[in-house]
């Protein structure tokens, strides 16, 4: 039986290519896409998608991280940051143990603080993460894009 740190290991390394592939999907010149005004845009999310991988591997190395959101880059240089972003964590978490795993760990954001041990926070990290992942895929038909096989086929992509 796994425990929750091997199963959060599993998982991400499961989620990533899925990642990849809907972050990839954004076409560059559609990266201001909104649905409404109060949306984020395209290249805001793909940059939140991987500003919050560096913010996880920061919580893994000092336990605490305070979330600043910088202006996004092009997509494709977030994009890329994503994919840096996310195999650091992926070394960061084969190096954490039961007891570091079972930590507790700070997140700072507009003046509030998330507290919660450091596994729940990632597993937080990953749910939000499909969330925005979600979000995105959503905005890809209205921007002319293709929408990439998540959990199965779409109806423009039959999957692997």
């Amino acid at each position: 039986m796994k425990n929750s740190r091997e199963l959060y290991q599993e998982t991400f390394g499961a989620e990533k290519p899925k990642f990849v592939r809907v972050l990839k999907a954004v076409p560059a010149d559609k990266a201001a896409y909104r649905p409404h005004e109060r949306s984020s845009s395209a290249a805001d999310i793909v940059w939140l998608l991987a500003s919050e991988l560096r913010d996880a591997c920061e919580l893994v190395e000092r336990g605490e991280v305070n979330f600043e959101m910088k202006p996004a880059p092009s997509v494709q240089e977030s994009v890329a940051a994503y994919e840096q972003n996310a195999a650091e964590l992926e070394k960061r978490i084969a190096t954490v143990d039961d007891a570091t795993w079972d930590r507790p760990a700070r997140f700072l954001f507009d003046g509030k603080a998330w507290e919660a041990p450091l596994g729940d926070m990632l597993f937080g990290f990953l749910f939000d993460a499909i969330h925005h992942r979600g979000q995105l895929s959503s905005y890809l038909r209205p921007m002319g894009a293709k929408v990439p096989s998540i959990y199965g086929p779409s109806a423009d992509d039959p999957g692997m």
